[in-house]
């Protein structure tokens, strides 16, 4: 084996590693259902706020992001990376108190849980029908990320695809049914140092090897519309050149919708739910937005370091190579560094870690969130299965297994697009969960039926939208997640009144919430 590779090797073989002791560890905390997939409501300030952005990047953030720059420029990455930033402290600010609050006093460990609780469902229809799209698009959300980390080992090793797949999801796997949600937000800000010492090491080492930021800035100012923020480009391989075209008002608004989805992500809601002090959400909200900003603007600056290394021959040229070829730009660079020596491999090896830390932290998550839906929601409240606490803690870590296996299935392709599923799955969380979520916090007059009708007319104006309407291009051309989260909402708002006030018990306990608020 060659030096380089051996280095990388050892690295990740150490990450890995460490993850599995992580889970290890954690699971003598576990000692009910709650504690597995809500922590007990242990988080701290640090590890809620970075927990919560590691388990929302997914390989997004190595991959995806610095390819988009790398081979569109500015505008659809910086339009993107600032609608994310948004969303991301407006869900802090507004959701992230009002939830931890809120579902402490119903008692709620999971987010459909929390829906049938705030409004009395004892039918358990709401919690239902949101744990079925928990599965619906959360199981294909976690294929992706095995098929990320296989595609990664496969590329790094020479390792089968299916080989390379199911060794990344056992350790998933292993480290999240032995520690559960603890073990899984620990894991996550591991990952987000390992993601963050990678963003560093890329950005130092690429720069120098582009021969200095004003040879980037240079390159980068010399591509036409390259940096400009209403114009993109994009790459014809059938004529092997570049065409620009205006990115207007519909195209940001569209692309600005990406924050809309994290008022309805499970696995960042779930992090506010397991808050332990909620006077120090303040301080994780700092500490997210600051790092979510900072973390996507390296990666849009990798994207132009990359594309100024293509120029200089310093690493090979990702243009018309395949659909996603520009995806592997910091894999590119990383193997540019490993082969400096084996020094320099072993610091290689943390680039390639950063990037399973990116897909991992958000596979565990999605995990957690599918598994505590089917056990917690559908078998123990549709069905009805009465369980004690050790067979809640077997069928939790079943049901974890099940979920996972099924998650192999679907990422048994290899030609399956990782970031198509990301984007439709994002969309559908947003579009579903995020409507009914701030209704439910903000909304006094909202009622059961009324988020029954959000989460159905969202679910299914996400596929109409993606399907039927956005082929049709034009005005049309808009991402899923805007019509379909407005249609829900207005749906929410329309059955709500049309349909009768929710009791005086709920909307009591709604007031006494925001006096708790305000104390």
């Amino acid at each position: 084996m060659e030096h380089n590779i051996a280095g990388i090797l050892i690295t990740i073989i150490v990450y890995l590693g460490g993850m599995i002791v992580i889970g290890a560890v954690f699971s003598k905390k576990n000692k009910d259902v709650s504690d597995f997939y809500l922590g007990g409501r242990k988080l701290g300030p640090l590890v809620s706020a970075m927990s919560a952005e590691a388990s929302d990047m997914s390989s997004w953030l190595l991959m995806g992001l610095p390819g988009l720059a790398y081979l569109c420029g500015m505008a659809e990455a910086g339009w993107t990376a600032i609608g994310l930033a948004i969303g991301t402290y407006l869900n802090w600010l507004f959701v992230a108190k009002r939830l931890r609050v809120y579902s402490q006093k119903t008692g709620s460990i999971t987010i459909p849980d929390f829906f049938s609780d705030r409004y009395r469902d004892s039918k358990h229809i709401l919690s239902g029908v949101a744990a079925v799209i928990i599965l619906v698009f959360f199981v294909p959300y976690t294929a992706s990320g095995f098929s990320a980390c296989g595609k990664l080992f496969g590329t790094l090793f020479g390792m089968e695809y299916h080989i390379a797949m199911i060794l990344a999801a056992i350790i998933i796997i292993a480290y999240t049914s032995m520690g559960g949600f603890l073990a899984a937000s620990f894991t996550d800000l591991i990952q987000s140092i390992v993601m963050t010492t990678a963003l560093v090491i890329i950005v130092c080492f690429g720069v120098s090897n582009a021969g200095g930021w004003d040879a980037v800035m240079e390159n980068a100012k010399s591509i036409p519309d390259y940096l400009h923020m209403t114009v993109t480009r994009s790459f014809d391989k059938s004529t092997n050149t570049f065409s620009q075209t205006g990115y207007g008002f519909l195209p940001i608004v569209s692309t600005l919708a990406w924050g809309l989805g994290y008022f309805g992500m499970p696995h960042i809601l779930l992090r506010f739910m397991a808050i332990e002090d909620e006077h120090k959400i303040k301080l994780s909200r700092r500490i997210a937005s600051v790092w979510v900003v900072i973390a996507m603007g390296v990666a849009i600056l990798i994207g132009f370091i990359g594309n100024q290394l293509s120029v200089n021959n310093s690493i090979a040229t990702l243009y018309g190579q395949d659909k996603d070829s520009s995806e592997t730009v910091v894999m590119e660079i990383a193997k540019l560094l490993s082969s400096h020596g084996f020094l320099a491999a072993i610091v290689a090896g943390l680039i390639f870690a950063g990037i399973l830390a990116c897909t991992m932290s958000t596979s565990d998550s999605q995990l957690l969130a599918a598994s505590s839906s089917m056990s917690e929601n559908i078998l123990k409240g549709v069905f009805g299965m009465k369980l004690n606490q050790k067979q809640s803690m077997l069928v939790a870590r079943g049901v974890l297994l099940v979920i996972a296996v099924c998650g192999v299935v679907l990422a048994w392709n290899p030609d399956s697009s990782v970031f198509r599923v990301v984007s439709f799955a994002w969309a559908g969380f947003g579009a579903t969960f995020g409507p009914v979520m701030l209704t439910a916090l903000f909304w006094k007059r909202s009622n059961k039926w009324g988020a029954v009708a959000g989460l159905i007319a969202g679910g299914v104006m996400i596929f109409v939208w993606k399907f039927a309407v956005r082929p049709l291009g034009g005005v049309w051309d808009i991402y899923e997640l805007l019509p379909a989260f407005l249609c829900a909402l207005v749906s929410i708002v329309v059955v709500s009144l049309a349909t009768a006030a929710p009791e005086k018990e709920i909307t009591d306990e709604y007031d006494e919430v925001g006096r708790m608020l305000k104390s």
